[in-house]
């Protein structure tokens, strides 16, 4: 008997639908996912522990205190894989030899203007070669009242184009091949930072945004630069409350360790004595709580009270 046209309708419409995989795929042969149930690559997944189930109405003893957790997308990490490897000691970035008034290194001064709030000011100079580098360092820079006040009110990084290396440890193609790695380090920034000529300044806030961009010098004009260096900065000590209240709102705050040494950080995590903490410029760093300060200690002992925790 030929199936009636109902049944043909029928059938042509359970094929259809299956092919279009609305109907789940039962096949008792169908090949396991290689990652597993959950389907997740391995290095997709939490790099940390599952964690410990927590019994309704109570807490469990002896886990991570979350304390201000900051998100994700906040954290710059090394290593992906493995954040907390190699995080270097707090003591050891606050302890950070300072080679002079005039830091070399962007990325130490950089750090150093993230920790301290202050702004940061970028020195352009040609020191063999450039008659008005030379005026500007010995009528402004050189001179002991604006050593006392740039000591109190800003960072300093001087990038010079003829940077000359006398360590005499080093052999003379030790000093030459490091002589040149600086020459196109300071090329580099400068054409980052849009540099025209030299001497050139630029007075930047710590989260990067620029404050002043003040270019050449003339002799006789040293209190005239140095006005313009301070209207900078005092713009930036207008906005220095409001970027650290907005900061503090997201859970950062200043901690110090024994010595009086302090950094503007953020508490990322805390475990059986052991900090983590984390600075507005994605510096993270580890430390214990033994070598925190008095009040660092009392304010993680009154977080745990707030949570219950012994």
């Amino acid at each position: 008997m030929k199936p009636t046209a109902t049944r043909l309708l029928i059938a042509a419409l359970a094929l259809a639908t299956s092919s279009c995989g609305l109907l789940p795929d039962k096949s008792p042969d169908q090949e396991p996912s290689p990652f597993g149930p959950t389907g997740i690559p391995p290095e997709l997944r939490s790099s940390g522990p599952a964690g410990t189930p927590v019994t309704p109405g109570g807490n469990v003893a002896n886990q991570p205190l979350p304390l201000n957790i900051t998100p994700d997308s906040d954290i710059h990490f090394t290593d992906p894989d493995n954040p907390d490897a190699s995080l270097p000691e707090l003591s050891t970035l606050l302890a950070a030899p300072k080679r002079g008034p005039w830091e070399e290194s962007e990325t130490i001064a950089k750090q150093r203007a993230s920790q301290q709030g202050k702004p940061l000011l970028i020195w352009f100079t040609d020191s063999a070669r450039s008659p008005m580098c030379k005026a500007l360092s010995a009528e402004l820079f050189s001179t002991p009242e604006f050593e006392k006040w740039a000591s109190e009110k800003l960072v300093r990084l001087r990038v010079d184009s003829n940077y000359r290396v006398t360590d005499p440890k080093l052999s003379m193609d030790e000093r030459t091949n490091r002589e040149t790695d600086l020459r196109r380090y300071a090329t580099a920034l400068k054409i980052r930072y849009k540099v025209l000529g030299q001497p050139f300044l630029i007075l930047l806030s710590p989260d990067g945004s620029v404050l002043g961009r003040y270019r050449g010098y003339k002799r006789g004009e040293a209190d005239f630069k140095w006005g313009l260096i301070k209207h900078g900065e005092a713009v930036f000590a207008g906005q220095r409350e409001e970027w650290r209240k907005g900061l503090e709102k997201k859970g950062y705050r200043e901690w110090s360790d024994k010595q009086g040494r302090k950094t503007f950080a953020k508490l990322t995590s805390y475990h059986q004595g052991t900090l983590i903490l984390i600075q507005p410029d994605g510096t993270r760093a580890r430390t214990s709580e033994d070598k925190l300060s008095d009040a660092d200690r009392k304010w993680i002992a009154d977080q745990k009270k707030l949570r219950g925790i012994e």
